[in-house]
């Protein structure tokens, strides 16, 4: 195995994964596929292994494909060393030379081949999945070393490539997707790893987004929380920052979305915390109906995430899937004149409690759900968070009211033995958690076990940014089953 690179933080899941195929030892040729949203290091990545293993590495542009072939060809002639350079009359060609590279190579010796940023020669050359496809099935029979990655950042497009009857269908040996950093190791990449108030602070705004930091924003982070509003007014909220309209382009750059008026206005309905079709619908004035096409694009886009009520059948939930853009859309969007004018201090002085209740609030409970999904095992036992772990809405009938689950996990009956919930929880963010939120708990518990599910181990887990009253921590200690998780906790520390 080539060793990872010591500057490439993290990421050795993805490295080990693309060593293995780029490497591995079959006579026929090869096909991966790499995606991820933009700025997740993909090419970083991809360039590294290049040099590591040797390899041709092409990085596609936006240019007609007659341009992209002059250059494909230029980098071919750098590759192989050509004395002249080489010159293709179409990409059929080029392909079929491509291939060729590695026709008879020994197994042991594959030539690795890297496109990136595929969706730019797609748009310019719709047919060169169907070319690629043909050249596969032909060195399926015939010896190749030919080791194909294919990255892109378009997730539409990606996502496409092997779907359905796409002509690549059913012919990739990989296919990887490079997500964001966890929100422990985004702590640990921004430096902040020993301030969890801060981390959650950072991570509700940019994420586990790498290009962040060094990219975008040269190392610039923050101290400590003293530091974080001075910090985001001089670089998120500032127009002079690049991060000012990173969110703005990471909708603009998805080739499946047109409108993007209306494809803020559905994401702002998400922000604003509208978070079922139906609401969304009716902030931005249409029918449910109409608006199934953008929540589809933006799911396919990866930008929204539609999650499955844990305890509705049927009944599914909206979330963001990128912390910049409910940022953007909670904050900066409603001010942007002003922010645009150089007024940063005076907007975010004023948006303190839109912050915590639209942007970190949620956030917080999405790092509580990620935490019971990963690192809780060692906390919660995996009897405990072993099943589908999501949020959903327990109604009780008796008081008319709805109490909202922020974790759940919840088993599916099988066997004749009946669905069980194994662990109930409610996070808060700003608000030190008393005996009340226990009880709201403990009340979902029971109108659960009325409903038919097994809740005989199912234990009460109360997730706060700021705190546990002292009531709150005595009863905890008598009760097994209750279980307060702190930041320190949910940190690791």
């Amino acid at each position: 195995m080539a060793v990872k690179p010591e500057q490439l933080f993290d990421r050795v899941v993805e490295w080990d994964a693309l060593v293995s195929f780029a490497t591995r030892p079959i006579a026929s040729a090869q096909l991966g596929i790499v995606s991820g949203r933009r700025r997740m290091g993909k090419t970083y990545l991809l360039r590294a292994l290049v040099e590591r293993l040797g390899g041709f590495y092409f990085g596609a542009t936006t240019a007609t494909g007659q341009e992209s072939l002059r250059q494909f060809g230029a980098a071919l002639s750098d590759f192989t060393g050509a004395e002249v350079p080489i010159s293709f009359e179409n990409w059929d060609h080029a392909i079929t030379y491509m291939f060729g590279l590695g026709a008879g190579n020994r197994a042991e010796s594959p030539t690795l081949v890297v496109i990136d940023e595929f969706p730019y020669l797609v748009r310019a050359v719709p047919e060169l999945p169907s070319l690629i496809q043909r050249e596969i099935d032909r060195y399926q029979t015939e010896s190749s070393g030919i080791r194909m990655l294919l990255c892109g950042s378009a997730m539409s497009v990606m996502g496409g490539l092997l779907a359905s009857s796409a002509p690549l269908r059913g012919r990739a040996q990989l296919e990887l997707v490079v997500r964001p950093f966890g929100y422990r190791d985004a702590a640990k990449f921004w430096g902040v790893a020993r301030d969890p108030a801060l981390a959650v602070r950072l991570h509700a705004v940019l994420g586990g987004t790498p290009a962040y930091r060094r990219q975008f924003l040269a190392d610039d982070v923050p101290a400590s929380v003293a530091e974080f509003d001075s910090w985001l007014c001089r670089t998120v909220l500032s127009p002079l920052s690049p991060l000012f309209r990173e969110a703005r382009y990471l909708l603009a750059e998805e080739a499946e979305i047109r409108d993007t008026a209306l494809y803020h206005s559905v994401l702002a309905a998400v922000a604003q915390g509208n978070s079922t079709r139906g609401g969304i619908a009716g902030y931005i004035g249409r029918k449910a109906v109409d608006i199934s096409h953008p929540l589809t694009v933006l799911e396919d886009c990866h930008l929204l995430v539609r999650e499955p009520d844990m305890f509705r059948s049927g009944k599914s939930l909206y979330r963001i899937a990128e912390p910049l853009i409910t940022f953007y859309e909670a904050i900066m969007r409603p001010a942007w004149a002003r922010l645009e004018s150089g007024q940063a201090e005076q907007v975010w002085a004023r948006s303190a409690e839109r912050f915590s209740a639209q942007v970190a609030g949620p956030h917080f409970e999405a790092i509580c759900r990620e935490f019971v999904l990963r690192d809780g095992v060692d906390l919660l036992g995996s009897d405990a968070v072993f099943g589908d772990i999501g949020c959903g809405v327990v109604t009780d009938s008796k008081t008319r009211q709805q109490i909202q689950v922020d974790v759940a996990v919840r088993q599916a009956g099988s066997g004749g033995r009946r669905a069980a919930v194994s662990l109930i929880g409610e996070s808060k963010w700003g608000v030190t958690m008393g005996v009340n939120h226990l009880d709201r708990l403990v009340r979902a518990r029971e109108l659960l076990a009325g409903a038919g599910l097994d809740v005989s181990g199912c234990r009460l887990a109360c997730f706060s940014g700021a705190g546990f009253s002292t009531s709150l921590r005595e009863r905890a200690a008598l009760d097994s089953d209750v279980l307060l998780i702190g930041l320190p906790e949910l940190y690791g520390q």
